[in-house]
């Protein structure tokens, strides 16, 4: 290719030829005239931003026709619906997604290279829709690529926060928050639909009268739906993700008959517009906030009006405006809870069965069970959601009668109680509601009696939630708990991030993985191939080169692109042991320095991720590995063969730069708190060895690719309960290890943070005096692991051959396979490979 033109000499070639190379237009999209008008009013002054928009809307045009044709079918055929619910959808970038699945990446890399523009430059315009915390987001957004790809009739409800997850910024070493302000440009990819838009009600009083109960006196906030195109992958379906946004009624604060201050009340419009204004920032931890239930409560109150609205007005078996009767509701809706954030939808069905429709209770409530599953995502206590009873009463009074009423049924004669007469205990035990001194809700038991379907994220957290967290469920109801192990989208983590790598597979095996990515074990016939050895190692080389000059260009750090790229990005949480991480990173160092002339295997430790803003030891860990990085990165003893560094503000779009540069993914949680990971997915696909613990779905990565060809570690889930009946004690292993004493000594003394001496004594207390997550216990058999890294690394042929019977095996982790499990199994409806018919052919 020529050399690129500036922008300045691509606005004199014209845009609208090169984009006309994209298709035809479908009419009335007024793309064209868009752009005419941008050019002609302003001909010298387009930016980059202009073109990112000009190419999105153009891009978009091609979705359109595809999603008005796809609801269109589906209204016509009326298929069972699945509705995920979640309060968070981690979708990062859309462009280049949407390219992909459409099947438009050459032609618009082409188009734009005509224009002397570079497609990836405009690609970094686009803001992350950054609208969740980590895990659990980015697993909704990757199932809404399967659903799509899989052909279901799925949707996906959520919030549109007008702020996402915090923008990091490390300054003096600490992690300083940001706002995100994502929508400041404007969003392409999201149409408003205020023809939709619906009531939610707060507060107010619960009214028995003679025709029923009466939910009444309540504060009304509006809930505008903002709905965004999710394609399939190359089979023209395009389903629909619905985010609601809070708005305030035009009489809102003015129907008070003590008409007030005018002004006044036009300003608190702002009260009900924060509902949707951010993101809570906290990943696998309860903050009880009333903000916050209000946000879980107007994502479910307005998603469940739209689901029956849609469940009465579809054409199915009827010509009637409206379906009146329930008996089938469960057979055309499928409620999918995201963790119990989601879990107010029970009682809110339960409501508008009862209450509204007027169906029996218990007719009601067969509904309501057969309609809602719930996935668990996390078994640390702290994360779990557990309500004050008092906030209910304020904010949600006929919700607060209606579990209570469930409870009663639950526990009563009939039920518990009847099984287990006289067992007093296990009453308690298994109550929706904790008695004390502050009377809770436990929302996760909320869910498990209110869903046909209970489900762990990995085969190992599926056991745990059967046998220890919901254990006296489990004997109740043993056919409900199921496990769906998590997967990934392979377009956006193989396809998007990592061309190089798809390429060298599909040469060997042909594309047919893309949407079977069990056919990687095809890959197993050229383990030992020298070209595709060489190939797969080239391609790796090539992203590592590509991120370092990434790193170079954004942080002004110099780093040696044949190291060893050591990868750890997670949210910065205790479990996940980052401290662990660190911990070796300061022997390597002591190593180094206590014989300089020895050679060493050079490596550059990378660990990324946000740390909740009120998280003080999340805090003080990034402070720790940035001082570490001060020390290390500074030392001339030290020269290139170690780095530690932090990359700032790991995001979505970021991991697609990280994880295909990666040689080793770190996931060394403690053994059982880990419900699955997906990171560690990401980078096994994209060609990294994996060194970690047996924990969650490290599990089952190494059944699938065999123990030998991961660095397991550590403590198995056994091996930490008998250590918790013996007790941990830290100071065994601090006296017992001289390495491990050295490193925390100098932590501890103000090495790494000569100008406040006392900085990290938290972290050190912690760690010695009361470390749930057992840090020490897995350090010596780490260290030693990490050894047997070094040694593999430093035979490039071996290490590769490991690398390629990974990818070959990382099959089972596409989020295709998890979909269709959910979809035979708990919802009921069978995926479907068929083509919908381009928008350009008569329908069929």
């Amino acid at each position: 290719r020529m050399q690129k033109v500036t922008l300045l000499d691509s606005r004199r070639q014209g845009f609208l030829p090169a984009l006309a190379g994209l298709g035809t237009f479908e009419p009335g999209l007024g793309l064209g005239g868009t752009l005419l008008r941008m050019w002609e009013s302003d001909r010298n002054v387009a930016t980059p931003r202009d073109y990112y928009f000009a190419l999105a809307h153009a891009v978009r045009d091609h979705l359109v026709g595809r999603w008005i044709r796809t609801q269109q079918h589906y209204y016509e055929k009326d298929p069972k619906r699945i509705y995920y619910l979640s309060l968070e959808f981690y979708m990062g970038r859309t462009l280049q997604n949407t390219m992909v699945n459409l099947g438009l990446q050459n032609a618009c890399d082409e188009a734009i290279y005509q224009l002397g523009l570079d497609l990836e430059e405009l690609e970094e315009i686009e803001e992350d829709a950054g609208l969740g915390n980590g895990g659990l987001g980015r697993l909704a957004a990757c199932f809404l690529d399967s659903m799509a790809t899989l052909g279901l009739a799925a949707y996906g409800y959520g919030i549109r926060y007008e702020f996402g997850i915090f923008n990091q910024k490390i300054v003096d070493g600490w992690q300083v928050e940001e706002a995100d302000d994502w929508l400041r440009y404007g969003n392409p990819w999201e149409k408003a639909r205020p023809e939709y838009m619906l009531p939610v009600h707060f507060y107010g009083r619960v009214d028995h009268t003679p025709e029923g109960v009466k939910w009444i006196d309540t504060q009304v906030v509006l809930a505008m739906p903002y709905d965004t195109p999710v394609p399939g992958y190359k089979n023209n379906t395009v389903n629909t993700m619905r985010l609601w946004s809070a708005k305030a009624p035009n009489d809102f604060n003015l129907q008070e008959f003590n008409v007030g201050d005018y002004i006044e009340a036009v300003l608190d419009r702002n009260l009900a517009e924060n509902i949707s204004r951010v993101l809570y920032p906290n990943d696998n931890f309860f903050e009880g906030k009333e903000l916050r239930l209000k946000q879980e409560y107007f994502v479910v109150a307005a998603t469940l009006q739209d689901i029956i609205r849609r469940f009465k007005s579809s054409k199915f078996g009827c010509r009637d405006p409206v379906r009146t009767c329930f008996e089938t509701f469960p057979d055309k809706v499928a409620i999918q809870l995201n963790d119990t954030h989601p879990a107010l939808a029970i009682p809110e069905l339960m409501r508008i069965l009862v209450d509204v429709e007027k169906v029996d209770w218990d007719k009601a409530w067969e509904i309501t069970k057969r309609t809602c599953a719930y996935t668990n995502h996390t078994v640390l206590p702290e994360a779990l959601e557990r309500w004050p009873v008092s906030m209910f009463e304020k904010l949600l009074p006929r919700h607060l009668d209606i579990i209570y009423a469930l409870n009663q049924r639950h526990l009563d004669v009939r039920h518990v109680a009847a099984l287990y007469p006289g067992d007093i205990d296990r009453l308690r035990r298994m109550s929706v509601i904790e008695e004390g001194d502050c009377k809770r809700i436990n929302m996760a038991h909320l869910c498990v009696i209110g869903s046909h379907a209970v489900n762990g994220v990995a085969r190992i957290h599926s056991d745990i939630v059967k046998n220890s967290v919901f254990k006296d469920f489990r004997d109740l109801e043993p056919e409900k708990f199921q496990n769906k192990t998590n997967g990934i989208t392979p377009r956006r983590w193989l396809l998007l991030c990592n061309p190089g790598l798809a390429d060298v597979i599909a040469e060997k095996i042909g594309e047919g993985f893309i949407t079977d990515l069990s056919q990687l074990k095809k890959l197993l016939n050229f383990v030992n191939n020298e070209t595709f050895i060489r190939d797969v190692a080239k391609v790796k080389q090539e992203n590592k080169l590509k991120f370092s000059a990434y790193l170079e260009e954004q942080y002004k750090v110099k780093i040696n692109p044949s190291s060893m790229f050591d990868v750890q990005v997670k949210r910065i949480h205790e479990y996940k042991r980052q401290l662990l991480n660190c911990l070796h990173a300061i022997t390597l160092y002591n190593r180094i320095r206590s014989d300089p002339s020895k050679s060493f295997v050079p490596r550059t430790i990378m660990i990324g991720g946000k740390a909740a803003p009120g998280y003080h030891m999340a805090k003080m860990i990034i402070k720790l590995i940035t001082s570490i990085g001060e020390v290390v990165n500074s030392d001339p003893y030290v020269g290139d063969r170690l780095k530690v560094i932090f990359l700032e503000n790991y995001r979505v779009s970021l991991a697609e730069k990280a994880i295909p540069a990666a040689d080793l993914s770190q996931q060394i949680s403690t053994a059982g708190t880990e419900a699955s990971g997906t990171g560690n997915m990401k980078f096994m696909l994209n060609g990294a060895l994996t060194i970690g613990t047996m924990d969650g779905a490290n599990v089952e990565m190494a059944e699938e690719a065999g123990e030998e060809n991961l660095f397991i570690f550590g403590m198995r889930v056994e091996d930490v309960e008998a250590l918790d009946r013996r007790g941990y004690n830290a100071q065994e292993y601090y006296d017992r290890l001289p390495e491990l004493r050295q490193a925390i000594d100098q932590i501890s003394s103000g090495f790494f943070s000569p100008r406040d001496p006392g900085c990290f004594r938290d972290i050190v207390n912690m760690l010695m005096y009361h470390d749930r997550f057992k840090v020490f216990a897995d350090y010596e058999a780490y260290i030693k692991c990490q050894g047997q890294v070094d040694q593999l690394f430093v035979d490039p042929r071996e290490w590769t051959k490991k690398v390629i019977r990974n990818i070959a095996c990382s099959g089972k982790f596409s989020s295709d396979r998890t979909i269709t499990e959910y979809a035979r199994e708990i919802w009921g409806v069978e995926p479907s490979a068929t083509q919908m018919p381009p928008p350009n052919l008569p329908r069929e």
